[in-house]
């Protein structure tokens, strides 16, 4: 469970649309926090400070911030790069009440045991896939979890694999990524390079293919909802 306090100061901004150009040159993030359907409040941080923040942050850990006499828990919904400098250029915040409970996007990972930084499975020359990198939950704001773990020693033979449904899931937090889902599942190097060659390098949508598709969605979702997020720069 995260403990750690994550604060940012954010200056109120003036400049919108396609001005806001100027400002990353200066060295600044523009940003909008969104306050349960009151007009969105314009921002702006630090390059520097704003990336730090997403990095530790993510969209899963709430932000303290501050902007003026006006201060506020939020959660990242959007933040926006530049694909080819990829650097931050935009971020949108959500405003939370941090004692009801928030939808969040938290990150999955393998908890091998004491010692060891694999699996039984890839210690014996296997190959884990991983198919989920993140699982949705609901649960109060102050209370989202950094991440989420299942048990990588199951994963010893071809065909083992881990799903939403093994996750180990703290008290307080609601799991909303359908429990059957994949995470993690076991091949053998020989079968999961042919069906690499038959792909023409795509191996991970041919073997997994229960993920066929899903991927496509959730990226076309994400653009979508930046695109709207855009709009209000």
């Amino acid at each position: 469970m995260s403990q750690d306090t994550i604060s940012l100061d954010l200056q109120p901004r003036e400049i919108v649309g396609k001005a806001v150009k100027h400002l990353r040159r200066d060295g600044f993030v523009p940003a909008v926090i969104h306050d349960h359907g009151k007009e969105s409040i314009h921002v702006q941080a630090d390059y520097t400070a704003m990336y730090k923040v997403w990095q530790k942050a993510g969209k899963h850990h709430p932000v303290q911030i501050t902007s003026g006499d006006l201060s506020f828990v939020a959660l990242i919904k959007t933040a926006e790069f530049d694909p080819r400098k990829h650097r931050l250029t935009h971020v949108v915040f959500n405003a939370v009440d941090k004692n009801q409970k928030v939808e969040a996007e938290i990150p999955v990972r393998p908890r091998y045991a004491e010692g060891n930084e694999s699996s039984p499975a890839e210690r014996s020359g296997l190959i884990v896939l991983s198919q989920l990198d993140e699982v949705e939950v609901r649960a109060i704001a102050t209370k989202l979890p950094d991440f989420l773990e299942y048990d990588a020693e199951k994963l010893i033979e071809i065909g083992d694999h881990a799903t939403v449904a093994d996750l180990i899931v703290p008290e307080g937090v609601e799991i909303e990524t359908d429990g059957s889902h994949a995470i993690a599942t076991v091949y053998e190097p020989s079968a999961l390079a042919a069906a690499n060659d038959a792909a023409g390098g795509e191996a991970e949508e041919v073997v997994a293919e229960v993920e066929e598709g899903a991927e496509g969605e959730t990226t076309a979702t994400d653009a979508e909802s930046a695109s709207e997020d855009s709009k209000s720069e």
